[in-house]
């Protein structure tokens, strides 16, 4: 029997907030390595731009390993699934906060990632499957509040950790974290699992997962001393084949362990591929902040970390905002606008000079959390505004492997346009002169998935934004009918 939440406090609230403490752990962990990235850089002797890779192995392993998440849910029990991974994720924290070198600290947050990727994605789909979709949008807020103040408190709490103690418990303060939301996942998380159980398909992770380490791994290796440059692009090469072969592999299986086959909804479609686009440019920031502060303004830690924190601010004053926001205008006005409004405010740090009143970058950056936070929730809503439960697990993973690579990409993408701004300017080290390009570019990038979001008609996820159009329209969109 599934263990069931006091009467007093509805599921819909109950669960997401345990799931939510989860999701705590592991966006604090995120902020505080990212204020902290350039004391840890200094302590191992590696440049602050080659340790890129203490983040994107993270995501690497989260995308090769959150497809097994739902099948595994499926199978054994999103209860069992979700304290394993809890348990994992707390491991691999105190591994990383006793590593001494670059490739210790990479395979420890590798084993955090395995942990992750069955976190995030297991308690989601816990929430899909008991929340009706009339209720999605404020049960995905009551999921992100907590999940926000970890990146409220990760800035402030890694830079006094890192400026008044050891860079190392950064990690280890994730210990007693992981051991709250064991007892609540104990008791409050029902066993939900799949109707109908279905294959493991072994090759098709095998090729997934292959072609997403290749193809991520080359990419965040380029550029650095780390392998020869040809290993890298060799990797690229291997990567996509790989991929392409999974291609064809899904197309003939009933049960992929990635289903491509949910692109053919229109709304699942641009809310994975705009998403992705519209990360990328998300994913680059809270690695390039820390870096313009600590290494091109000269901050301490701790007073980078005091900077940054408004961002995640932001994001949570946004969330007592989306629903009525989403109900107001609709997916697609919201997607659109917001797109355009969220990237401008991305650029926005490439104007910053160590003489900018510390007021004037706090409110840029709240207002930008804001903006980007609604993004993020009107994204992950709409994603599942057609899919029925029996695809509601594939989904999850599908749309989470997609997040993950593009936030990975957008560290690369960052860590890649500084290392050609050094490259062209013949230095040897960072200065404020370097970030201006890297923060209009990511602007663009995330601006670009417009383009995507203007695809969208009106009445798009009505079911789960509430939005009502003002009249009926006589003429069917063709496009309603992809």
């Amino acid at each position: 029997m599934p263990s069931r939440a006091p009467a007093s406090v509805p599921s819909r609230i109950l669960v997401p907030l345990i799931v939510a403490c989860a999701l705590f752990m592991e966006h604090l962990d995120s902020t505080v390595l990212a204020t902290s990235l350039p004391a840890i850089a200094a302590d191992m002797g590696v440049s602050p731009i080659d340790l890129k890779l203490a983040l994107t192995s993270y995501l690497l392993s989260l995308a090769v390993f959150i497809p097994v998440s739902g099948w595994m849910a499926d199978r054994l029990g999103a209860r069992l699934v979700f304290r394993g991974a809890i348990v994992l994720f707390a491991f691999g924290s105190l591994l990383a906060g006793l590593s001494s070198s670059m490739g210790e600290i990479v395979a420890a947050r590798i084993v955090q990632g395995i942990g992750g990727a069955m976190m995030a994605p297991v308690g989601r789909l816990v929430i899909l499957r008991l929340v009706p979709k009339s209720e999605l949008v404020g049960s995905l807020a009551w999921l992100t509040i907590p999940a926000l103040i970890g990146p409220v408190l990760g800035p402030p709490v890694g830079g006094f950790i890192t400026t008044w103690f050891s860079w190392r418990w950064i990690f280890w303060i994730n210990l007693p974290i992981a051991a709250l939301g064991l007892v609540l996942a104990t008791l409050y998380i029902p066993d939900v699992r799949a109707e109908e159980r279905t294959p493991f398909d072994g090759l098709g992770f095998l090729l997934s997962g292959v072609g997403l380490a290749a193809l991520v791994a080359g990419s965040a290796t380029l550029g650095i001393d780390m392998i020869p440059k040809l290993w890298s692009v060799g990797l690229l090469a291997g990567g996509a084949t790989a991929f392409g072969f999974y291609v064809a592999h899904a197309r003939r299986m009933a049960h992929p362990i990635l289903d491509l086959g949910l692109f053919r909804s229109r709304t699942f479609r641009v809310s994975v591929l705009g998403g992705s686009l519209f990360r990328i440019g998300v994913g680059a920031a809270p690695f390039l902040l820390p870096l313009l502060f600590q290494v091109g303004f000269g901050l301490s830690a701790f007073q980078s970390g005091m900077l940054t924190f408004a961002s995640a601010l932001g994001a949570l004053a946004m969330k007592f905002a989306a629903k009525p926001i989403l109900r107001l205008f609709g997916f697609r006005a919201v997607l659109v606008g917001n797109a355009a409004l969220a990237a401008g405010f991305m650029t926005l740090p490439a104007w910053f000079s160590a003489e900018t009143p510390a007021s004037l970058i706090l409110a840029a950056l709240l207002i930008g959390g804001f903006f980007r936070s609604l993004q993020f929730t009107a994204i992950n809503a709409l994603g599942y505004a057609d899919v029925d439960s029996a695809h509601m697990s594939r989904a999850t993973s599908l749309a989470s492997v997609a997040q993950q690579v593009s936030l990975a990409l957008g560290v690369t993408v960052a860590a890649s346009l500084l290392e050609a701004q050094l490259a062209w300017s013949g230095a040897e080290t960072l200065t404020a002169g370097d970030f201006p390009l890297a923060f209009v570019a990511i602007g663009v990038i995330s601006a670009a998935a417009i383009l995507l979001f203007a695809r969208l008609t009106p009445s798009d996820g009505m079911e789960v934004s509430g939005h009502r159009l003002p009249s009926p329209d006589p003429v069917t969109d063709a496009r309603d009918r992809d």
